[in-house]
């Protein structure tokens, strides 16, 4: 077995052969590791606490194709994590007289929570880009079904008409919270770098004048925000990118939750343009991107709590509550970069049939208007009277499986009333249209 064999993702279609893949596997981690301790030993030749050409050197031996990912794996049990090992082998591989100036003054959480915070902002941009595709494809669905109706429905059952395009608003809402959200969230994510206990002591022992320098020029380096303090218990950074992560699983869920219900074969509103077949039924069309976009939704959420759950950190650096985040974390992103990639392509091929939608409006035979006809009934015959009729009419209505329109029109009392617009669910939809166009307006 190779190292890769491990990390395929046999198992987990949702983010296999997605960007979130490539950038959150161990080869990628063990480049952000590498960018981390060589990124150190450049901060600290910029601050003139060691030779310019040991940075240069320590750079340049930081090539992950010389490192072996199972052999650091392996010995990473000697003492918990792989940056133990992992600095020995850079250090060889700088040579004799630049090798004393790999990982000077640091730890290894310095380097761990600076690789992650490192892959962190690597797999999120492939991320940040899905969700743009899905935001500008439900943008076009929304407008081209802005007043296609159809029926809204409430705890599982039909409840009022809505309209398509403001469905299709409503999940690019969601996306676009989800965007901004993880925008905001991968800005400000930080470097870690503190020593031993967050002091920052060594680097003064190393003839820094003034080590709280360092670590902004370290955060420079890698691209990543300058931290205010060492956050080795401190740890914002990892919850708001858990919230950031579960928040954006969640809102594709949403979106993919949907999907499912109106694809019912029964229902067939909408169709998956990529949907999958069967090994056992030849006939079957899958939803498969939103069923795998709904599986990522039900696992996040777990996930994000363990993530949150390392909070209650001890002391100046931890035991357990820091381990506890590395493969929760990485699964989160993986999740995530998977379901926004199946996000895009869902919803750039999704197929919407507008004639199901409008032969869906009449299975209640007019009762999916009731409320409005109640507000045209109730001037004229009073509250509690257009009450008590629609009620008596409706029920008659779902037994004999008549039209409510038909048996109201038969009413004495309402012979000269015109219900036509009030009986006709299409034109029902309330401020479907306006809400649409009002959420369309956000960029």
């Amino acid at each position: 077995m190779t190292s890769a064999d491990s990390d395929t993702g046999l198992l987990a279609p949702g983010w296999t052969a997605s960007p979130a893949a490539a950038e959150t596997g161990d080869a990628a981690f063990l480049r952000a590791l590498l960018d981390a301790e060589a990124a150190l030993t450049r901060a600290q030749a910029g601050l003139g606490l060691v030779p310019a050409e040991a940075a240069q050197a320590v750079t340049e031996a930081a090539d992950p194709g010389r490192f072996d990912i199972a052999s650091l794996a392996e010995r990473a049990r000697g003492g918990g994590n792989p940056v133990i090992p992992l600095v020995a082998d850079l250090t060889r591989a700088a040579g004799e007289d630049h090798g004393p100036y790999v990982h000077r003054g640091a730890t290894s959480q310095d380097i761990v929570d600076s690789a992650l915070m490192l892959v962190a902002h690597r797999a999120l941009g492939p991320a940040l880009t899905d969700l743009d595709r899905c935001q500008r494809a439900l943008a076009g669905l929304a407008a081209e079904h802005r007043d296609t109706p159809m029926p809204g429905r409430t705890l599982t059952q039909h409840a009022v008409p809505t309209t398509f395009g403001l469905k299709a608003a409503g999940w690019r809402s969601l996306v676009l919270d989800a965007r901004d959200r993880v925008t905001a969230v991968r800005n400000s994510l930080p470097a870690q770098l503190g020593g031993a206990a967050g002091t920052l002591a060594a680097f003064t022992a190393y003839g820094a004048d003034d080590a709280t320098a360092l670590p902004a020029a370290y955060a420079a380096e890698l691209g990543l925000r300058a931290p205010l303090l060492p956050w080795h218990t401190l740890r914002t950074p990892v919850a708001d990118l858990a919230g950031a992560l579960a928040f954006t699983a969640g809102a594709l869920g949403k979106l993919a939750a949907d999907v499912l219900t109106l694809s019912r074969t029964e229902i067939a509103e909408v169709a998956d343009g990529g949907a999958g077949g069967s090994s056992a039924m030849p006939h079957k069309a899958n939803p498969v991107r939103a069923t795998l976009i709904a599986a990522a939704a039900r696992r996040a959420p777990l996930l994000a709590a363990t993530l949150y759950g390392s909070l209650a950190a001890e002391d100046e650096r931890p035991a357990g509550a820091w381990h506890a985040e590395w493969e929760p974390l990485r699964d989160l992103l993986r999740l995530v970069g998977g379901a926004a990639r199946d996000a895009a392509e869902l919803t750039g091929t999704l197929r919407v049939f507008p004639d199901r939608m409008r032969e869906h409006l009449g299975l209640t035979h007019g009762l999916i208007v009731s409320e409005r006809l109640s507000a045209e009934l109730t001037p004229v015959l009073g509250r509690a009277r257009a009450k008590e009729l629609l009620t008596r009419l409706s029920r008659r209505a779902h037994e004999e499986g008549r039209e409510l329109g038909e048996l109201l029109a038969a009413e004495d009392e309402l012979k000269d009333l015109d219900l036509s617009a009030a009986g006709d669910p299409a034109r029902c939809t309330g401020s479907a249209g306006v809400l649409t166009d009002r959420a369309l307006e956000r960029p």
